[in-house]
């Protein structure tokens, strides 16, 4: 009689391949390289999220059709007596058409313009009401022409006594009158389908108009007169 002798699994594992180590240790090579994968990928978008270059903003285009003084009338409180005693404000009433030039320099950063108010101002004083545009979305290097027109309102706004006669020594010894518009938001950043929070930035542009050669130095700039214009694109500075 013939003795056939059978050798179990656990006696060919000792001998040599085994396939359930083999797969495991490939599990854990593949779950290595994913997690190295997933590290480097976080590392780079935070990079990005950090260090993304600020949206540029542009003046294209200024043109400033009124820039009127008058006075009113206002009660203030003497304290000595009890009677009101009024005073006289300046106010100034201005209008002035602006187009803005913003750009996104960033490849692989978008931007969500949530808020945006701006405002004209002369010497720190402010000559308009805050106007505010729509909220956009930016893609990577992309360029938007924003345009806005900004007033003082109805009533006008109260400047300081010497405003007049500070526009009319710019007149009169630079030719120029030098504005300044005031840009105040909020953004995000979007990076793939990821949005960071909402960041505060603020864009100063100035604005520099040439007075005509018979411009009246008595009156400010009115309609009949014709509006002050400033084409030339400048660039203006971002801080977010």
């Amino acid at each position: 009689m013939s003795e056939f002798i059978v050798k179990s699994p656990k006696h060919c594992a000792k001998q040599g391949f085994n396939l359930n180590n083999w797969l495991n240790h490939k599990k854990l090579w593949y779950a290595l390289f994913t997690f190295l994968i997933s590290l480097v990928s976080l590392i780079f978008l935070v990079y990005l999220l950090l260090h993304p270059a600020k949206p540029e903003f542009y003046l294209r285009e200024a043109n400033l059709y009124q820039l009127n003084l008058s006075s009113a009338a206002a009660a203030g409180d003497d304290q000595d007596q009890d009677q009101y005693q009024y005073h006289h404000l300046l106010m100034i009433k201005s209008s002035v058409q602006i187009t803005l030039v913003s750009k996104n320099p960033n490849q692989k950063v978008g931007v969500y313009y949530d808020q945006l108010q701006l405002y004209a101002s002369y010497k720190g004083q402010q000559i308009t009401m805050e106007a505010s545009l729509p909220p956009f979305y930016q893609g990577h290097q992309d360029n938007n022409i924003l345009n806005a027109l900004l007033n003082a309102g109805s009533k006008g706004l109260p400047v300081a006594s010497s405003f007049g006669y500070e526009v009319s020594r710019d007149q009169m010894e630079a030719g120029t009158l030098i504005l300044s518009v005031k840009v105040n938001g909020r953004l995000r950043w979007k990076v793939g389908t990821w949005v960071s929070s909402r960041y505060h930035f603020n864009v100063d542009c100035v604005i520099v108009m040439a007075f005509p050669p018979a411009a009246n130095s008595s009156l400010l700039v009115s309609a009949s007169s014709g509006p002050l214009s400033s084409t030339k694109v400048t660039h203006c500075s971002t801080d977010v």
